[in-house]
């Protein structure tokens, strides 16, 4: 754990584990560290006690390694994008918006809710107090909340300079513990004007195989790492991304599939009931990837009732399906999410009253289909699940330095 200043030669290696060696004439220790109170013995500590130390951990090989893929990752994206004329656009992390329609964010207020009887209530028209707080009274006149997407605002921009793309953090208040989920994660959200269903399930393969090839050629010693402890076929699963075409299938097929297969013996699923409107579980996504298709695999066309408010209906079927797609990918299931936008001004606003939403609030967003409305479409990249999937490793809190997950919020 000590920190030293080494003066010597590189020669070549009289041990087995690496190629070269220093051979030092001078060693001078920089920083101290007492073994006795290190809490990094040198043995193989496990991840889940490494996450209780998360400001030491990036000192082990594993961590370390998870953190220079990242990195790699991140200006790979970066530079398929560039290289395909997007423009980077930066969207706030505070809105009034729920791009979801979820419900599952984070308030964001300066009102002192440690003194509840301090709080200004709301009142209706007649003075009468009403259930709630008066939010026109807080820092930003509304109700305001972290994004849980970059989406909205990046639509404003792509109908103006055309394909643009939001890398940003994000945040759901989930109460999740799976090895899935985190409270604050990074997405890519790239938005194309012009542009169809096909147009994103085209992008997002391109870019996919883009950012996976750079981590092959750049992070071999890394990823060789991940290939012996953790993924023994990490290398050849990463190879098939790159070289093999993505599957596509309708979801209406693909929920054929999952009841054929499930029907053999349903006792061996967690989820066995599968149905036309069922919102595809882990497991029925992996053995679409894994074993139907054994292939990153594009899922499209999915019923509109499980899908965002935003999504382009269908014509073709009367609007029963959307435009929307979540490409499938092995190991992991979901790792992208997109469809074509709803770019038809009362078609959209219909669907957001059926869903309660409140249309004021959304004034801008529909101003971009009253004011030269123009087809679009794009997808979410979920950063941290590309970051397991390209290491091999299985709980998205180790894709992250400092993971935000319900009782936790530490460092």
């Amino acid at each position: 754990g000590c920190s030293v200043h080494a003066i010597g030669k590189i020669i070549p290696s009289q041990g087995g584990k690496q190629a070269v060696e220093l051979s030092a004439t001078s060693i001078r220790v920089v920083g101290t560290c007492p073994g006795d109170t290190f809490p990094l013995a040198k043995k193989r500590h496990t991840l889940e006690y490494l996450r209780t130390i998360a400001h030491l951990r990036p000192r082990t090989n594993t961590i370390a390694a998870v953190a220079r893929v990242r990195s790699t990752l991140a200006g790979s994206i970066h530079a398929f994008f560039q290289e395909q004329g997007f423009q980077y656009v930066q969207t706030p992390l505070i809105t009034a918006s729920d791009c979801e329609g979820a419900g599952e964010m984070f308030r964001v207020t300066t009102l002192d809710i440690d003194d509840v009887d301090s709080l200004p209530r709301a009142k209706d028209d007649d003075g009468k107090v009403l259930p709630g707080v008066e939010y026109a009274e807080d820092f930003f006149g509304k109700a305001a909340f972290l994004t849980v997407s970059g989406q909205l605002g990046g639509e404003t921009h792509a109908c103006a300079l055309g394909d643009i793309y939001t890398f940003g953090p994000t945040f759901r208040a989930e109460n999740s513990q799976t090895a899935r989920h985190l409270a604050e994660f990074w997405m890519v959200e790239p938005e194309m004007a012009f542009a169809d269903l096909t147009s994103a399930m085209d992008n997002a393969e391109a870019m996919l195989k883009f950012v996976v090839g750079v981590a092959l050629e750049k992070c071999d010693e890394d990823l060789t790492f991940f290939s012996k402890f953790f993924d023994k076929g990490l290398k050849d699963r990463l190879e098939k991304v790159v070289n093999k075409p993505f599957v596509r299938v309708s979801y209406r097929d693909a929920i054929g599939y999952l009841q054929e297969e499930i029907a053999k013996d349903p006792s061996k699923w967690q989820f066995p009931g599968v149905e036309f409107g069922t919102d595809l579980a882990t497991e029925h996504e992996r053995w679409l990837a894994e074993t139907k298709f054994e292939s990153a695999v594009f899922v499209y066309n999915y019923p509109k009732k499980i899908k965002a408010f935003y999504m382009r209906d269908n014509d073709e079927d009367g609007g029963e399906t959307v435009n929307a797609m979540d490409l499938l990918v092995p190991g992991v299931g979901e790792l992208v999410g997109g469809s074509q936008r709803e770019e038809r001004l009362d078609v959209l606003i219909e669907k957001m009253k059926e869903l309660d939403l409140n249309v004021d609030d959304y004034w801008w967003y529909l101003d971009l289909r009253r004011f030269g409305s123009v087809p679009h479409a794009g997808y979410g990249l979920g950063f941290e699940r590309l970051v397991t999937y390209v290491c091999g490793i299985e709980n998205i809190r180790d894709a992250i330095a400092f993971p935000r997950y319900p009782g936790n919020a530490e460092f």
